[in-house]
């Protein structure tokens, strides 16, 4: 479609579901989900394991092709853990697997198909032993790992830093650089005197968000009824 013909009503409704879906299907499977989470497709997230924490404002976005899989699977018993910060963007088709521990600070935003993992999952001689040799993972605050990007074991991830897209992180990468390729290696420092504006700004007042988000909304959705988007349901046209 090249646009959406759906009601305002009919809209609303659809995102009052998934808000009610998350808070009682998804967050009881979590271990703390702060307040102010969005969630898009929330039957789309798979949880497995305990010891998973996600802050406050998450906005979390999964779709039924590229669903988001968070999961602690320890060797031993009180190990594993996701520790997810406030304000924080998990895209499409993210896997997070943990048998140590991985820790993702505030305002950290995950692209489609980022990959983090504390361990190998199997041995390298011996390749029956599951979990494999594990270290756990520290990603800091505001930091950005592009698309597909995979983070490995024992890796600790600066603040501000930059992961670009498809890059395998095989060894640390301080604050404030970008790093790309395989291994990803830095290519360049930000300068840590030019201001962030990070997503904790965005949620600075929920309230006024919220409002503006629906008067886009309404805007976009004017004139639509039901009649015509049931018609682009069963009969779409090219112009549609």
């Amino acid at each position: 479609m090249r646009r959406d013909h759906r009601p305002y009503c009919l809209k609303k409704a659809y995102l009052r579901l998934q808000q009610v879906y998350a808070r009682h299907f998804l967050a009881p499977q979590l271990d703390y989900f702060g307040p102010g989470y969005t969630v898009t497709q929330p039957w789309n997230v798979e949880i497995f394991g305990s010891r998973i924490r996600i802050g406050k404002h998450a906005n979390i976005l999964s779709t039924s092709d590229k669903k988001i899989r968070l999961t602690v699977w320890p060797e031993e018993k009180d190990k594993g853990g996701i520790d997810i910060g406030d304000y924080c963007l998990i895209c499409p088709g993210v896997r997070i697997s943990s048998a140590a521990h991985i820790r993702i600070g505030d305002n950290t935003m995950l692209a489609s198909h980022a990959y983090i993992t504390d361990a190998d999952w199997h041995g390298i001689y011996n390749r029956i032993w599951t979990i494999g040799p594990t270290e756990p993972v520290s990603i800091g605050e505001n930091v950005w790992i592009g698309d597909s990007a995979i983070i490995c074991k024992g890796v600790a991830i600066g603040d501000n830093s930059i992961i670009g897209a498809g890059s395998v992180v095989v060894r640390s990468i301080p604050e404030n650089a970008i790093a790309v390729g395989n291994p990803a290696r830095v290519v360049r420092t930000l300068d840590p005197e030019q201001p962030f504006a990070k997503r904790a700004e965005w949620f600075a007042d929920p309230a006024v968000l919220d409002h503006s988000i629906n008067n886009i909304d309404r805007e976009n959705l004017k004139g639509n009824t039901l009649p015509p988007w049931l018609r682009t349901l069963f009969f779409p046209r090219a112009s549609d």
